[in-house]
């Protein structure tokens, strides 16, 4: 973001001069971003970054999603907006172990990347000057193998991840090739749609490839914040996911069933006569009040099938690590899209083989980690979810 001109020269060069006032010089990067932050919503957080810059090919926005454990919440409905996953791991002695363990957070990352439907990745393999000694080829060699090991049994093809060993700190291989890693040859890609190769990181995000855009099934758009801006009014924000959003469309915002017709509909700053799959956007609605709307809400079309609020649901369910049994009456929070709230597991109704869906037990007691069910769940007030077939976006989610 800091070298592709996302940010204007002078506002950077005003926060580096406090972070080093301050005693934070080493985190300069993470502290510009924090700062900006707060500068330019003045009292409004957005909770998760959405930070834009340009490639030669891309417009690239990124939904940041930081690493600590009470980021998981957040981590989860970023991740379902994303077309892929960036996995930072640190290279540093002790750093990537600790990441990788059991209960860290790379694994956690990755894995629920994976279970919300984020299938591009790429990893980097970060602080690559901290290494012993720095700029280490076995340490990048042992940090791949073990990482492929890990993504694979997830259901990642390491083969068609890019692996770059980086330092975000000093730029190496980030825009250009690094001249203290002679050793790396490059990273190289195979999958179906053909191969590719590169040196840096911001080669790896030009590989990435373009999902299908569903353009022509009806408007889902799960909001991510809801903003009032003066002069304007009532703003929300989030990334269109199915369907077509467009000045004067009459949506409905499910699960409250609020009507109302859109104004205006921006993105990157710029008005736009249509907003398609993929697209985060902020659309400018008459008549409603911020305090109406809220993230977890999900717009569509009032004329073309709707979205509508659940009172219960069915949905299969794989339990990926839990300590001990889940029975009936277990509520645990589940995150669906934006949405986050508390879901009762009103009916185990069977346990099925999680490779061919086949049923394998019925009106099981219990389900342990490793297990799959299909599971009657009652959200503890309405919850917009659709089914998997129809609108995959809104068909995931994540129980923890």
């Amino acid at each position: 973001i800091y070298k592709c001109g996302g940010i204007d020269k002078r506002t950077i060069e005003k926060f580096e001069k406090e972070a080093q006032e301050m005693g934070k010089g080493s985190f300069k990067y993470a502290w510009v971003l924090d700062k900006l932050k707060a500068e330019r919503e003045r009292g409004i957080t957005i909770d998760i970054a959405l930070w834009k810059f340009e490639t030669a090919k891309y417009y690239v926005t990124i939904i940041d999603a930081p690493g600590h454990r009470d980021f998981i919440k957040n981590m989860i409905t970023g991740t379902s907006q994303a077309d892929c996953a960036v996995l930072i791991v640190a290279a540093g002695t002790g750093e990537f172990e600790a990441g990788i363990s059991k209960n860290g957070q790379t694994r956690e990352h990755a894995l629920l990347a994976f279970t919300l439907g984020v299938k591009q990745l790429i990893v980097g393999v970060n602080k690559m000057d901290s290494t012993e000694p720095p700029y280490s080829e076995p340490r990048f060699e042992e940090i791949k193998k073990e990482v492929s090991s890990y993504i694979k049994k997830i259901g990642y093809n390491p083969a068609a991840v890019a692996f770059v060993p980086i330092s975000g700190w000093h730029g190496d291989n980030m825009l250009e090739p690094s001249t203290k890693m002679p050793w790396f040859k490059g990273w190289n890609v195979e999958r179906k749609e053909g191969k590719a190769e590169g040196k840096c990181l911001i080669e790896a995000l030009d590989a990435i490839l373009p999902p299908a855009r569903p353009t022509d099934k009806a408007l889902r758009l799960p909001l991510q914040d809801v903003y009032k801006i003066g002069g304007i009014g009532t703003v929300p924000v989030g990334r269109v996911e199915t369907g077509v959003l467009k000045p004067g469309t009459i949506v409905v915002f499910a699960p409250a069933n609020i009507t109302t017709e859109v104004k205006s509909v921006e993105m990157h700053h710029e008005a736009l006569q249509e907003a398609v799959p993929g697209d985060n956007v902020g659309f400018n609605v008459k008549n409603v009040s911020v305090k109406e709307l809220r993230r977890g809400y999900v717009a569509g079309d009032s004329k073309n099938n709707p979205p509508k609020g659940a009172a219960d649901f069915t949905a299969q369910v794989i339990v990926l690590n839990h300590p001990g049994q889940i029975s009936n009456g277990y509520t645990p929070v589940l995150d669906c899209h934006t949405a986050h709230i508390a879901c009762k597991f009103a009916e185990i109704k069977e346990k099925v083989d999680r490779r061919t869906g086949k049923s394998t037990e019925e009106n099981p007691k219990s389900i342990k980690s490793g297990d799959a069910a299909i599971v009657n769940l009652v959200p503890s007030k309405p919850l917009c979810v659709e089914s998997f077939q129809e609108f995959p976006p809104l068909g995931r989610f994540a129980v923890r």
